[in-house]
């Protein structure tokens, strides 16, 4: 008889909670700083200060920097889960709510499923293409509702582009687990940074310090809870609970961002956004998180 699976601890479920509300604060965060902080900018001044933290913070441990193919690793998950998801994340922030970027960022956990399938890493299911299929049902309902959601064409595919390249960024995080955190984060953000900033160059954006109370306090706030507070938190929860539940991490942030939105903003509820919001988390769940039914012998041994 297969041993029940054991919930996490309450350590554990603190730290998981505690993800929850500052990845889903992060989208909020991100549009304060918008209001003064160009995009690329922005979320290049972010990492880098949280890159110099990391690099600090190895430097305090005497920890290594990998060299070789490791290092090439760590370089891509930077430039994949740092560049490009968070400069096509920034970006779409300037036309959609913080709400909606959550909802569509609920399928990461699902594409990574897919993307792994796609490369020999995992098998794919019908189970998975009948989740996937719920949670894109649930993107167009959102992008095609004419009432108070908006969700412009080029917002959706930079959205999605996002939610490729993290899910891509984890794939190769998955080779990176025997790496010291503080290192693996020291050398992707620092490259991430680098293209971030090199992005804002190229498009000419003003490069400035904030002075409007609330993008700096945004800006202070991702760079210490939302970038190292953050990261320090998913390891943990990652080294002391599975891989598959820590992933209800993506589905969660909607219902958090949501939350936060409507009680900080004002920013109304919809029906629809809700309606949708259930679709695509339901896909999510259907398709990569539902634990498998045990085999009927293995259920009456």
């Amino acid at each position: 008889m297969r041993s029940p699976v054991r919930g996490p601890d309450g350590l554990t479920a603190s730290l998981f909670a505690v993800a929850v509300v500052i990845g889903g604060s992060n989208f909020l965060a991100v549009r304060l700083s918008n209001l003064e902080l160009p995009p690329f900018w922005g979320a290049g001044l972010r990492f880098t200060l949280a890159g110099l933290a990391f690099l600090a913070i190895t430097a305090v441990l005497r920890l290594t920097l990998p060299r070789g193919r490791a290092l090439l690793l760590m370089a891509a998950f930077g430039v994949l889960g740092i560049a490009g998801f968070y400069a096509l994340m920034y970006w779409a922030l300037l036309s959609v709510t913080a709400g909606v970027a959550t909802v569509v960022m609920a399928i990461v956990p699902l594409v990574t499923l897919l993307l792994a399938g796609a490369q020999g890493l995992e098998r794919i299911r019908a189970r998975s293409v009948a989740g996937a299929s719920l949670a894109v049902a649930g993107i167009a309902w959102l992008a095609l509702e004419p009432g108070r959601i908006s969700l412009p064409l080029g917002a959706l595919l930079a959205m999605i582009g996002a939610v490729l390249c993290v899910s891509q960024s984890i794939i190769v995080g998955k080779r990176l687990q025997q790496h010291h955190p503080a290192v693996i984060n020291a050398v992707a953000l620092v490259v991430g940074a680098a293209v971030l900033v090199a992005l804002s160059a190229v498009a000419g954006e003003p490069w400035a310090l904030p002075r409007r109370p609330e993008a700096a306090w945004a800006l202070a706030y991702l760079v210490t809870f939302g970038s190292v507070g953050l990261f320090f938190a998913l390891l943990t929860v990652i080294r002391r609970w599975t891989a598959s539940a820590t992933s209800y991490l993506f589905v969660l942030f909607p219902v958090a961002t949501m939350a936060l939105e409507a009680l900080l903003f004002g920013e109304p509820v919809t029906v629809a956004a809700g309606a949708a919001a259930l679709l695509v988390m339901s896909g999510v769940w259907f398709g990569a998180l539902a634990p498998d039914r045990p085999p009927a012998d293995a259920a009456t041994a």
